[in-house]
């Protein structure tokens, strides 16, 4: 994996803002939040963009509700206030968000459309497919579409149901189908910078304050195999 990028404040790409809300754009290869390597976070942007934009002094609060993985990138939303923070977290437990991402694949999944369950846990760095019974194991679901297939590449729309570590590689690999670029779940590297074909593109979310529906989405970068496909 590639070390995270310096981000400059003033290159953060905003989706979306108000007092309760920041809704950003994770590039491929950025932590969401900072660990031990030390490299940058979205996080860390963020609170620097809150900081510039309205001079706060000391600490700036924004509340991370959900993450991508690190070679993943896309739609991330933070919350400015506790309150939202905890409205939002209850929303993303209780399933009342839209989540939906864009995968290019190797080969074409058998059936080219379908819901998937799987029962998943972790083992070390990596997920793994468990059984029902299984005290560890938790349900992971997902539907998904093929949109395209071309050169033995598929271009897949996924809408996730559930919120699992590394769900979608691991669930789309157990079909037989791992996302490009993943070579932890048996993708091919062809992507540059250890960064993988996933990319959370649209995201619908309650308003923390209003509950009415917030839309946003993002296409993916040029560091994606999508030029393979004639639409994205």
């Amino acid at each position: 994996m590639s070390r995270s990028p310096d981000m400059p404040t003033g290159t953060l790409e905003i989706l979306y803002e108000d007092n309760h809300l920041l809704c950003v754009v994770k590039p491929p290869g950025m932590l969401s939040q900072g660990d031990r390597t030390g490299d940058v976070s979205l996080l860390d942007a963020a609170k620097a963009y809150i900081k510039k934009k309205y001079q706060k002094p000391g600490n700036v609060y924004l509340g991370l509700v959900h993450r991508l993985d690190r070679p993943v990138g896309g739609v991330v939303v933070f919350a400015r206030t506790s309150k939202a923070a905890r409205r939002l977290s209850a929303a993303f437990r209780g399933r009342e968000v839209e989540k939906h991402y864009l995968a290019a694949v190797s080969g074409r999944p058998d059936p080219e459309a379908g819901e998937l369950l799987d029962f998943l846990k972790k083992s070390g760095t990596k997920t793994i497919v468990t059984t029902q019974d299984d005290p560890d194991g938790k349900e992971a679901r997902l539907r998904y579409r093929t949109l395209e297939t071309v050169d033995e590449k598929s271009l897949v729309s996924i809408e996730l149901l559930t919120g699992r570590r590394h769900q979608i590689r691991v669930q789309l690999a157990q079909i037989g189908s791992p996302v490009i670029g993943d070579v932890k779940y048996g993708g091919k590297r062809i992507t540059p910078g250890g960064v993988v074909a996933l990319y959370a593109h649209r995201l619908v979310i309650p308003h923390p304050v209003s509950g009415d529906p917030v839309e946003l989405s993002s296409l993916p970068p040029d560091v994606f195999p999508w030029s393979l496909f004639h639409s994205k």
